[in-house]
């Protein structure tokens, strides 16, 4: 009787199923699986999109650099990389991809860590007492549209020191009216055009000072209050739009040397900085020992623009920074009628701190 002889082939290696032994692992664990199917495929690749976006941007990020357009545009909406994160970690399960899966939830990961609100200095409420407590109103009129706006929260609000941008020929006008001269009889108005205007409005006395330079005003005074120097400042630096980062960035700079060479007396700066804790040019003016009223009083995150959709989407970009001897008790966002912005109201407390000390009388 004979024997069957079972005849050994070679493995076809050109067979759609065959894998070797080594190599194969790696392969299907670094690229999108092959032969599960044209859907699964499809979903392994489209994956890759959306979690690159959010690689690069949460790169930069961590790079504590801004980078170049699109990416300042993103790092606005940081929060919201979350939604590609899931997608990408969506699209990587389907595809029955696991170095996408890995590569999704570390950027997952890597995004809710940087959520968290920024801290450029340790902050902690001044010891010295209570010299003064300071009601401070920013506003952007989206070209002096919100004019009327803003006079009804004046006086529905009263606050004793404001910041206006975006104050146009009419906002100038509506402002030295004889009503709002009696409420705010201090005052350091720029005309310019729709976009370029600014203004100062104060209870307490002001001297200008030259502010800083830029494409829209950002006047700068001091004010008089309660016998101690603060230096108020208006931040309007252009928005980083694509083919204008540099110059954003560029002012953004100049608002950090205002602030990083304010010397000793109490600091206010405060309007719509076009950007957001998530910009490390704003970064920056933080770690000049600033702090932010809206991150001190547990809204770090509360959207102001635009107002279109904010709060449930928007991003943070109008700021009240203060110094050591201004300390926050409360923040409000208030909806004016035909802005894109939410003004921002903050009610400060000044200290009485050996750096905050009042100037000899001129």
């Amino acid at each position: 009787m004979e024997t069957p002889v079972t005849e050994e082939r070679s493995p076809d290696r050109s067979a759609p199923g065959w894998r070797s032994a080594g190599g194969s692992r790696a392969l299907r664990l670094l690229a999108p699986p092959g032969g599960v199917g044209r859907a699964r495929r499809a979903a392994a690749w489209v994956a890759v999109a959306p979690l690159t976006v959010v690689s690069v941007v949460m790169g930069c990020r961590a790079a504590d650099v801004d980078g170049v357009t699109p990416v300042p545009q993103l790092l606005a909406f940081l929060p919201w990389l979350l939604v590609p994160a899931a997608l990408g970690l969506l699209l990587a399960i389907v595809g029955r991809w696991p170095a996408g899966c890995v590569w999704a939830l570390v950027a997952g990961v890597v995004t809710g860590w940087f959520i968290q609100p920024y801290d450029g200095t340790a902050a902690s409420e001044p010891r010295g007492r209570v010299v003064a407590r300071v009601r401070v109103l920013t506003a952007n009129l989206e070209f002096g549209r919100a004019t009327e706006g803003l006079l009804a929260a004046l006086r529905a609000e009263r606050p004793d020191l404001v910041s206006v941008q975006e104050c146009d020929v009419r906002c100038a006008a509506a402002l030295d009216t004889p009503a709002v001269r009696r409420a705010y009889p201090h005052r350091n108005v720029v005309i310019g055009g729709p976009a370029e205007g600014s203004a100062i409005l104060s209870r307490y006395p002001l001297t200008d000072e030259e502010g800083v330079p830029g494409t829209l005003s950002m006047p700068g005074s001091v004010a008089t209050v309660a016998g101690h120097l603060v230096r108020v400042q208006v931040a309007h630096p252009m928005p980083p739009v694509p083919g204008g980062v540099d110059l954003w960035r560029t002012e953004l700079g100049w608002l950090r040397d205002h602030a990083a060479g304010r010397g000793s007396l109490p600091t206010l700066i405060a309007g719509d900085f076009n950007a957001t804790q998530d910009h490390a040019a704003f970064r920056a003016l933080l770690d000049t020992g600033l702090r932010d009223s809206a991150r001190l009083t547990g809204a770090a995150r509360t959207p102001t623009w635009p107002s279109l959709t904010a709060p449930p989407l928007g991003a943070q970009i109008d700021h009240v920074l203060v110094s050591e001897a201004l300390w926050p008790r409360a923040t409000r966002f208030l909806d004016l009628a035909d802005t894109d912005h939410r003004a921002l109201l903050v009610d400060l407390d000044l200290h009485d701190l050996p750096a905050a000390s009042a100037a000899p009388a001129r």
